[in-house]
């Protein structure tokens, strides 16, 4: 790093040891407080979020602002959870599964394992209890979008690597990814956002064709993993572990570009039922349908 990008790596370790003090009570009023603000500064946000909520969801326009309102609650919480990885467990008294029993197959499961998730609830924390649902030396990876600042990447990735996970950048994920599920791992990808041409299946979500990025359902294809979709709710002080059952990629047929079809339809159907039920927790004020449909692109799908 550079003298300055050291400065900031010591000022961001500040602030988060300071934020970390609050608590979890704190780091949500905090939270909460950093989301009213950034709803009253970034209109053409907030203009989005609430054009999305009404074309996607069918909602009134006051219901749409009520749920965009509470979304840039929620994900101000979301981005400060991050420095209380090393204080969240899965013995945490906050924490409960949903259903208990589905939780019980994944922490038996011995198969390879591609966690479908999404910037949905508390997403930083997943991340740190994806890495201790297995212990050493069973690989246990996040797959994610690095930052360009040096500095901020080493604050984030010691954040999110604090309680076993691996942090691995999605631009050279293959091959980390596919020696992990080789050895019965855990590779979790956040599968909700934009994805570009080139990499995309395109497919409805809630409603609209969007580019579903199609490494996550090429790797698990590859690699025979069941898909386990996952995300972490947050309700009030409390948080819960919500699966969904998984789809076994090894009891596909068909060809290998119509498993990887069907696997991509698998998971972008398991983030559109989370969303559908708690909407007021997803990440709307993201460009995610700005990908369109390209007729020349290899896979294609217009059927939900």
């Amino acid at each position: 790093m550079t003298a300055g990008q050291k400065i900031r790596l010591r000022v961001l370790n500040f602030f988060g040891a300071a934020v970390q003090r609050l608590g979890f009570s704190g780091v949500t009023r905090l939270g909460r407080f950093m989301g009213r603000f950034l709803w009253h500064i970034l209109p053409s946000r907030r203009k989005l979020a609430v054009d999305n909520i009404i074309s996607h969801l069918g909602k009134s326009r006051d219901e749409a602002e009520r749920i965009a309102y509470e979304s840039f609650c929620q994900n101000g919480c979301s981005f400060l959870e991050i420095v209380l990885t090393k204080n969240f467990g899965l013995d945490s008294p906050q924490l409960r599964f949903d259903p208990p029993e589905l939780f019980e197959a994944l922490k038996n499961c011995q198969r390879p394992i591609v966690a479908a998730t999404a910037h949905f609830g508390s997403w930083e924390l997943l991340a740190s209890l994806l890495g201790q649902v297995y212990e050493a030396p069973r690989p246990r990876m996040v797959v994610v979008r690095s930052y360009p600042d040096p500095a901020v990447q080493s604050f984030i990735a010691s954040c999110r690597e604090a309680t076993g996970a691996e942090m691995v950048g999605h631009r050279q994920a293959v091959m980390s990814v596919i020696r992990a599920l080789h050895k019965n791992g855990i590779a979790a990808f956040l599968v909700d956002h934009n994805a570009m041409r080139r990499e995309a299946i395109f497919m409805p979500f809630l409603g609209e064709e969007a580019a579903v990025n199609a490494g996550p359902a090429l790797l698990a294809v590859r690699g025979n993993a069941l898909v386990w979709p996952v995300v972490l709710v947050r309700e009030g002080q409390d948080y819960v572990f919500r699966l969904q059952a998984p789809l076994d990629t090894a009891e596909l047929s068909g060809t290998r570009e119509e498993k990887i079809l069907q696997t991509a339809k698998f998971y972008t159907r398991a983030i559109e039922k989370f969303i559908e039920e708690h909407p007021e927790q997803w990440f709307w004020m993201h460009e995610r349908w700005k990908t369109k449909f390209n007729a020349r692109k290899k896979f294609r799908n217009r059927e939900h």
